[in-house]
């Protein structure tokens, strides 16, 4: 059985419990905490859980009252019985929503059923738990999509910033982990799963070189839960970026994010003593935390998604939009398709930038490509796959292929290779710090003509317009809904 006919298997179970009242995102917790047991006997870490709970244990507990008693109990004390600090935390403020001991018999009965290895295939478990992570994102009603970024999306930008060996990576709003678990990934496919490696940097790949904070409890239990089937245990902090806690994560060689959008709750700013610019806006906090989490040698970089507003808003925004232009280079930004994230209607970019080694001037040229202007819908009829970026790429890099940037990275920004590719492909544009300045420092810049709106089809721009008030109106809808849970 394949990793995704498994992960089909296990997502087909939560339609059993639906009439225990467990959605799907609690299913996937309550998923989470069974499958460990299981996969904590699989992989050989079981000596880590307390006897009375392991899976052999566990599931040969005959009557489904004393299992489902048994199962609770572990829930409430798991964590102060073990020394394990990745399953303490997995386990912390642990509760079920099961209320009927057979439907916890049937959970357990089919995890152990599953023959989780084929004789063909290397240990699929890690990529079973991705796909469950996938499948609960794109459950709209899961509300999961904003803990998990396309991965195409992730690959792309992983790809591009070149990860090495003995780098300190970061994501200040880890999600589950994705981008850390696809770094990590990028480097193992390089160094034959790290079997290259002498003992001391296998010890800093697996225990220090990939970590992240995630304030949500339940996306900080999934992301410890996917890091630890990959291999990962170095530490995922359960706090908040932008409080106090995250003045300590800096001097990164790398990060790699998709920041929450929306604004803090009230509208307060964040309670970082090191930010010059404290704004409500968090997506403006976290930009600015992060180009100042890297080390400041010239070769430390980034790769952001952040919505339009970041591009133009005033105020504070003006303020780190220029701060990010003279302490790094930020020399390129990919303005994205909309349709490829939980909310539709959301406009997003990545930002890529490098930090300088002086805080002044860094930023002498922004090239921007545009993937939006008379680009495809993404959704079920046409996937979203790494193929929509193959253009970009191509720019980006200056016509070298992503295997070349993987087996020597240098810096390979090559202003006249980009300037040669951008004569053959007008949604490739470069404007010069001056233009910018000129736009008062707006980088809401690079989005080339929409052909639909100057057609003369007299039907084509009303709908366009109908049609993208639309998705306006749903991502404002969204982000109000936020708010109000936020305040309530």
């Amino acid at each position: 059985m394949s990793a995704e006919e498994i992960a089909q298997k296990l997502w087909n179970l939560c339609n059993v419990l639906r009439d225990d009242g467990v959605t799907y995102h609690q299913y996937l917790n309550e998923l989470t905490y069974i499958l460990f047991l299981k996969l904590s006997e699989v992989r050989k870490f079981d000596k880590e859980i307390p006897e009375e709970y392991r899976w052999d244990t566990f599931k040969s507990i005959k009557d489904n009252k004393e299992l489902y008693d048994t199962y609770r109990e572990l829930l409430a004390t798991i964590s102060a019985k073990t020394q394990n600090a990745t399953i303490k935390e997995i386990y912390t403020n642990a509760s079920s929503m099961l209320r009927k001991p057979v439907n916890l018999r049937t959970l357990v009965t089919a995890i152990d059923g599953i023959d989780w290895f084929e004789d063909t295939e290397k240990d699929q478990i890690a990529t079973i738990y991705e796909e469950l992570l996938e499948k609960n994102a794109n459950e709209k009603k899961s509300g999961a999509g904003q803990y998990f970024t396309p991965r195409p999306l992730i690959n792309v930008m992983v790809d591009l910033l070149v990860p090495k060996i003995g780098e300190r990576w970061n994501d200040p709003a880890a999600g589950t982990f994705g981008f850390m678990i696809a770094a990590d990934h990028y480097l193992k496919e390089k160094t034959d799963s790290y079997f290259t490696l002498g003992e001391k940097e296998l010890q800093f790949q697996k225990y220090e070189a990939f970590t992240g904070c995630e304030l949500v409890q339940d996306a900080h239990r999934l992301a410890l839960m996917n890091a630890k089937l990959h291999g990962i245990e170095s530490p995922i902090a359960l706090a908040d970026t932008l409080s106090q806690e995250g003045e300590a994560f800096k001097n990164y060689d790398g990060v790699l994010a998709n920041p929450p959008f929306g604004t803090k709750k009230g509208g307060e700013r964040p309670t970082r003593t090191d930010l010059t610019f404290l704004s409500s806006n968090k997506q403006l906090n976290f930009l600015q935390h992060i180009y100042r989490s890297l080390k400041k040698d010239g070769k430390a970089r980034a790769a952001v998604v952040l919505p339009d507003n970041v591009l133009f808003e005033d105020g504070d925004g003006l303020k780190i939009r220029r701060d990010l232009m003279d302490k790094c280079n930020l020399h390129t930004i990919l303005r994205l398709p909309t349709g490829i994230f939980y909310a539709a209607g959301v406009k997003t970019n990545v930002l890529f930038f490098t930090r300088g080694q002086s805080e002044m001037g860094n930023t002498k040229n922004v090239w921007v490509y545009d993937m939006r202007t008379n680009a495809p819908s993404f959704g079920k009829r046409t996937p979203f796959t790494r193929a929509a970026f193959a253009d970009f790429v191509k720019a980006y890099t200056g016509g070298i292929s992503i295997d070349e940037v993987k087996e020597n990275w240098t810096d390979y920004i090559d202003e006249t290779k980009r300037a040669e590719i951008a004569k053959g492909d007008n949604r490739w544009q470069v404007f010069s710090r001056e233009d910018i300045a000129a736009k008062r420092d707006s980088l809401d810049i690079g989005l080339i003509a929409d052909s639909s709106l100057s057609s003369g089809d007299d039907l084509g721009e009303p709908i366009d317009i109908a049609r993208e008030a639309l998705l306006e109106l749903d991502a404002i809808t969204k982000e109000l809904n936020d708010l109000i849970k936020e305040l309530s």
